[in-house]
């Protein structure tokens, strides 16, 4: 591993060790960060593969209904009767915060309705099969599903990318800055120690000399 090119002091050194340790215990908070990071990243995504599936199975149900209802109802009257929605979905925007991920929280305003407006038609049901009653019961259902879907789904993404970015940051002090600060300070270290045994060496010569005359 490459060293940092720095001069041989004891001031040099002192600040290296300093940012050695500085450098180590980031690394412990970065990769217990991760850590936590992963786990609740897999319990969200076991989450959001049970939402899909219950969501993909109520839209199978609906559009079974709906191909029905379009096979016995004619094109005209079926585009007529779902033209004009009778209901509104507002939806509220937010975040929250997930080991520094700002994840979306999305919440339908005013939804808590009831049954009878929850379940409206935006047709008469003189013309209409009794399937595209079902098609539309069942989307009217579901649109709470997919919203949770939506979020959970965005929030394992932003998970994902900030597990990638800590990642990267833990293996750059890994395998970069941490062995490069240590194999620096090992130098210096060793520099020192062979400047001092120098030093004694000349000493003792002087000494030697001093009393030789």
């Amino acid at each position: 591993m490459a060293r940092l090119n720095v001069n041989p002091t004891r001031m040099e050194l002192s600040g290296l060790k300093k940012r050695l340790k500085t450098a180590q215990r980031g690394h412990k908070l970065l990769k217990d960060k991760q850590d936590e990071l992963m786990k609740r990243f897999i319990d969200m995504v076991k989450k959001n593969k049970e939402l899909r599936e219950a969501v993909e199975e109520e839209l199978t149900l609906a559009f079974k209904d709906f191909l029905i209802a379009r096979a016995v109802m004619s094109s005209e009257v079926l585009e007529e009767a779902i033209m004009y929605p009778t209901q509104k979905i507002e939806l509220e925007v937010g975040t929250k915060n997930i080991m520094s991920v700002n994840t979306p929280v999305l919440k339908l305003v005013g939804s808590e309705v009831d049954e009878a407006k929850a379940f409206s038609y935006p047709y008469g049901f003189a013309n209409t099969s009794g399937e595209l009653d079902s098609a539309v019961q069942s989307l009217q259902g579901v649109v709470r599903r997919l919203i949770e879907l939506a979020q959970v789904e965005k929030s394992c993404q932003l998970m994902a990318n900030e597990i990638e970015k800590t990642r990267r940051r833990v293996n750059a002090l890994e395998y970069v800055m941490i062995p490069q600060l240590v194999e620096t300070v090992k130098y210096i270290t060793m520099k020192l120690d062979e400047n001092e045994r120098g030093n004694r060496v000349r000493l003792i010569k002087v000494k030697d000399m001093v009393q030789t005359r």
